[in-house]
């Protein structure tokens, strides 16, 4: 492939390209916004100084969290939500360094947070774009990389159809190699000469697991050859979660069940339970104290419902939630979901659960850091017991802290589970929004059960 016909993104990649709109962005913003400030763009060394420093600070933490990695396969909310955080940082940064070195007399706030806002909008608007422009062209066949599949051809038909689904993506198929599980005598070879004249930028191996063997054959007979070479293997029959490569000791490693919200991940999350969890708590206060009378009035016992239910991790906690029943005792061991008409539900019960306001009181399970405002609804324990042994990869709700609303519950699955179908089609959703959590998944979801409203004609 000639130099020419390589697109420009290659030849100049997000990680060499991005940090320099990130400089010129902020130095841009520095003066727009001293011009804002003191209608002049003639700057002062020291805050010449400061965008020095902050275009710094962007570049570093861009290059800790990945930022600049290659943005074929990156969503435009990623993206933005990477700039966000760093930007974010950024500011409590720089408020901090002028606090501390009691500077505030000498650095104006506002030209402060003009920089701030006027660079974000730059750097993200410039984002978006190259990632539109970039789409588009690929649609168009251009920008693209040609790829050479390798593997059984059940495997390549199904890697195909992914290709031609997300075209935005860029990749081509430049050739194809149907392997079996035996390879005969020169066909490594002949593999070799096929990539070779095929001149594909990358070689896909997609083999399933047990062909694994065959894997470093391949790779050896591809030695020669500048393609870059990726493994795909086959994970159909697995259910899998947050599924990608890491490090661990050392050694090399495919993770196939391991939760994204970990790290800086997990303390924006909890950041946002913080926030966001307190505003709800504070401004439920009228309602509960209203409730709570009305419990109390109506019918003996406590205001409260307490129950141990299943968290992170599988460690347990408990849930708290208005007392929506008459008092009644369980088996042990048992517990009986709630059903049309159920005679044990009060009438102020029924409307309780029919809105969902029984669960206010699980704002306070948010502050106390042991569920949050977004995640798979907690299931009492005898549930968990059922449904671990019937619905495959039920467990793995877990990995993350349970919710008070979540990506079923907005989709219509909320409610009682009186067959293995239903209890199914939550778990679907509850783990495909742990594979694709981002805050802004959690506010699209927060936004959908406002508009929604709390009713569900399966909550009774």
């Amino acid at each position: 492939m000639s130099k020419s016909s390589i697109a420009f993104s290659e030849r100049y990649p997000a990680k060499l390209v991005v940090p320099v709109v990130d400089a010129l962005a902020l130095a841009f913003a520095g003066i727009a916004a001293y011009w804002l400030r003191f209608d002049t763009v003639d700057l002062h060394e020291r805050y010449t100084l400061a965008i020095a420093i902050m275009v710094l600070l962007v570049i570093l933490l861009n290059i800790m969290q990945g930022a600049y990695a290659r943005w074929r396969l990156t969503r435009i909310s990623t993206l933005l939500g990477k700039l966000l955080l760093v930007w974010m940082v950024v500011a409590i940064l720089a408020a901090s360094i002028i606090y501390f070195a009691h500077a505030a007399d000498r650095y104006s706030r506002l030209w402060v947070g003009f920089t701030l806002l006027i660079s974000f909008a730059v750097s993200g608007g410039a984002r978006v774009l190259a990632q539109l422009l970039l789409r588009q062209a690929r649609r168009r066949g251009l920008a693209r990389r040609s790829v050479f599949l390798i593997g059984p051809g059940d495997q390549l038909i199904r890697v195909a159809k992914g290709m031609r689904a997300s075209p935005a993506e860029g990749y081509s198929i430049a050739g194809v190699a149907r392997l079996s599980h035996k390879v005969g005598p020169g066909g490594f070879q002949e593999l070799s000469q096929r990539v070779a004249r095929s001149g594909a930028r990358e070689v896909w191996i997609c083999l399933p697991l047990e062909m694994g063997n065959v894997v470093r054959s391949i790779l050896f007979s591809l030695r020669n050859l500048t393609a870059e070479v990726r493994f795909i293997p086959d994970f159909q029959d697995m259910q899998l979660l947050n599924h990608q490569m890491s490090e661990v000791a050392g050694r090399l490693a495919i993770d196939l069940s391991v939760t994204p919200i970990d790290g800086m991940a997990r303390i924006i999350k909890r950041l946002e339970d913080l926030l966001l969890g307190s505003v709800f708590f504070i401004m439920s206060l009228p309602a509960c104290l209203v409730i709570a009378i009305i419990l109390k009035c109506q019918s003996p016992g406590p205001v409260l419902f307490k129950q141990f239910r299943t968290g992170v991790n599988g460690k347990h906690f408990k849930v708290y939630k208005f007392r929506s029943m008459e008092v009644h005792d369980e088996r042990s061991g048992m517990i009986t979901q709630a059903t049309r008409g159920d005679p044990r539900v009060t009438p102020f019960g029924a409307f309780l659960r029919s809105t969902s306001l029984d669960e206010l009181p699980q704002f306070y399970n948010v502050l106390q850091g042991r569920m949050s405002i977004v995640g798979p609804r907690p299931h009492a324990l005898s549930h968990n017991d059922y449904y671990m042994e019937l619905v495959e990869s039920y467990m793995k709700r877990h990995k993350v802290k349970p919710g008070i609303t979540g990506w079923a519950q907005v989709n219509g699955f909320r409610g009682a589970t009186d067959t293995i179908d239903k209890m199914e089609r939550r778990v679907e959703h509850d783990l495909w929004y742990i594979d694709n959590w981002s805050i802004w998944l959690d506010l699209r979801i927060i936004g959908l059960t406002i508009l929604k409203g709390f009713r569900g004609p399966n909550a009774y």
